[in-house]
């Protein structure tokens, strides 16, 4: 049978997608549907030890769990309090770099190096930063701005241990919001700028009425990744606090790790799992439903 040129594309096109689909399959998909599973599980990793099945019991255990509320509270608190933070300053330092003719690949590329620095190292600097009493913080705020007596306990109490936490992740995110906000500035047509200008509009007005609406599809975007991003908070709170004291700053994430790989409990590690990934689809469809025109859902 002869192949025809259009066959040759298609199966040109399966080669390519095939090999990262397998991939796909087996790295993800699989782990993903092999998780669920376990969920449903007293799940035991010794040979010869038998499974037991025990249905929704890990995941009505979650609901009453004590732990998994303050872990539950500390990952919508870290989310509440950087997601905003991130956009105002990201937009902040868009439309400055956005107004700017010279040294803006300079000025962008400092604000994106946090980004691409390790997680791991930079979380082990702000522990090193915290530390009390020795830390940097402490020998600024103590010794050189004497805005303290005494070196502040930051990481031995529970009110301050989320300090360092936040902190990191918003000075770790910004510069992503900020290249993704700086692109669709781009976008906007000088025109719309000038005319404003004509009808006397100021730079206040310019920003509500112009720039605002028309990166909307953007920072709908941006809001729905960052809360993403914010309840899979992991690193910097396993690094800097272990989740201490006393588990009060224990977040899903965090909490589900230590149930898993420190209890050995992977049934109810992987329930919670699926609940954190119950909620974070929830609410961004949520997001996406509510925040979008109807025309951008179209």
């Amino acid at each position: 049978m002869k192949i025809t040129k259009k066959n040759q594309q298609v199966l040109s096109a399966y080669l390519f997608i095939v090999p990262g689909l397998i991939l796909f399959i087996v790295f993800l998909i699989y782990p993903i549907l092999k998780a669920l599973q376990i969920s449903f599980y007293e799940w035991s990793i010794m040979p010869g030890e038998q499974n037991v099945f025990v249905g929704l019991a890990n995941y009505g255990r979650a609901f009453s769990d004590p732990i998994v509320g303050v872990s539950l509270r500390n990952t919508i608190i870290y989310t509440i309090v950087t997601v905003p933070v991130q956009i105002a300053l990201a937009l902040i330092i868009a439309l400055l770099l956005n107004n700017i003719t010279k040294g803006k690949v300079f000025f962008r590329t400092v604000y994106y190096i946090p980004v691409v620095t390790s997680w791991v190292i930079v979380s082990l600097l702000f522990r090193y930063l915290f530390q009390s009493p020795k830390g940097i913080i402490n020998y600024i705020l103590v010794n050189v701005l004497h805005i303290f007596q005494e070196p502040v306990p930051w990481l031995q109490t529970a009110s301050t241990a989320f300090i360092p936490i936040l902190s990191l992740g918003i000075w770790k995110g910004v510069g992503w919001t900020m290249v993704i906000f700086l692109a669709a500035l781009q976008t906007i047509p000088p025109d719309l700028y000038e005319v404003a200008e004509i009808d006397g509009a100021n730079g206040w007005q310019k920003l509500i009425k112009i720039t605002l609406p028309l990166i909307r599809p953007t920072l709908v975007f941006t809001l729905v990744m960052l809360m993403i991003g914010g309840f899979n908070v992991f690193i910097s709170v396993f690094l800097i606090t272990q989740g201490g004291p006393l588990q009060k700053t224990e977040v899903i994430l965090s909490y589900m790790y230590h149930q898993a790989f420190d209890y050995l409990d992977f049934g109810y590690g992987a329930a919670l799992s699926f609940i954190l990934t119950l909620i974070i689809a929830v609410l961004s469809f949520l997001q996406i439903r509510f925040l979008r025109k109807p025309k951008e859902l179209a």
